[in-house]
Order: structure tokens, then C-alpha cells, then sequence
């Protein structure tokens, strides 16, 4: 096989379209833009989201609400979530490197603990917050609920 020799398929490729070379061509003269108006101008470019002057959808529709820029995002878990983790695992210890291990969080998600069900076992249990329910049941059980310190984002 010689790779000089390659060339398309027949019937693979289409010659150019060359506008604006002389009546002869058939596209001389508007070279395909029909006669006047906005786009047959040289270097036309309508913007993104222009409605040929009437007024845009982004500043007809009113704004609203309010998004903070310090709120801190959770993944919950809960309690009986826990328990069922530890019995499988063999666990006394969970940690939010034990639960990404275990596909129950993202690498970067921060981790709050949530009261639903109930601990059979003492389990010391690390994460960034806990609801009241959750810290009241492991500590009844007897067992740790550790906050994980973390740096609040810059305002």
C-alpha cells in the first residue's frame, strides 16, 4: 500500500462554494445575500440573544430572589445510613474518607450527620456538622461525635 496514493472516496468530498467572483460564477454581484438589509452587510454579527430590536427575553422577565455567596452546601446522612455501614464494614470508626470509599459522598462534599433511625452500637463518628437529634443518639449510645474544623470561604 502506498500512502501517497490516498484520496477520498469518490463522491466524499464537495468542491468550495466561491462567491464574489464575477456574474459568470452565477455568485457574483450579492455573492449569495440577496440585496440589502442587516445581513448583507460586510462583518455582520448579530449578538447572542438579539431579537432583531424587540426587547430581549433576558430584560423582559423580571429578576428575583437572592443567592448567598456564603452559604455552605451539605450532604446529608443519616443515622440508620450509619449503622447499616458499620455492621456491613465491620466499622467503629466513620469518617468522610470512609463514606467517599463507600460511594456515599463526593471527595469535596461536606458532611452532615441527620437524626433519622437509631444506633445499635457506639460508632465515633467525624463530620463537618451534626443535627442535634444525631449528636444526642451517638452520644447515647456511647459514642464521639467529632466536628471536623473547616475554613469559612472568604466574603
Amino acid at each position: 500500500m502506498d500512502l501517497s496514493r490516498l484520496k477520498p472516496a469518490e463522491g466524499a468530498t464537495k468542491k468550495e462554494k466561491r462567491i464574489g467572483r464575477g456574474q459568470g460564477s452565477g455568485r457574483g454581484g450579492t455573492s449569495t445575500k440577496g440585496h440589502k438589509g442587516q445581513k448583507a452587510i460586510s462583518g455582520y454579527n448579530r449578538k447572542r440573544g438579539f431579537e432583531g430590536g424587540q426587547m430581549p427575553l433576558t430584560r423582559r422577565v423580571p429578576k428575583f430572589g437572592f443567592t448567598n455567596p456564603t452559604r455552605v452546601e451539605y450532604k446529608g446522612i443519616n443515622l440508620d445510613t450509619l449503622q447499616t455501614l458499620a455492621d456491613d464494614k465491620k466499622l467503629s470508626v466513620i469518617d468522610p474518607s470512609v463514606l467517599y470509599a463507600n460511594g456515599l459522598i463526593a471527595k469535596n462534599d461536606k458532611l452532615k450527620v441527620l437524626g433519622r433511625g437509631e444506633l445499635k452500637s457506639a460508632l465515633t463518628v467525624s463530620a463537618h456538622a451534626f443535627s442535634a437529634t444525631a449528636k444526642a443518639a451517638i452520644e447515647g449510645k456511647g459514642g464521639k461525635a467529632e466536628i471536623i474544623a473547616t475554613i469559612a470561604p472568604k466574603a
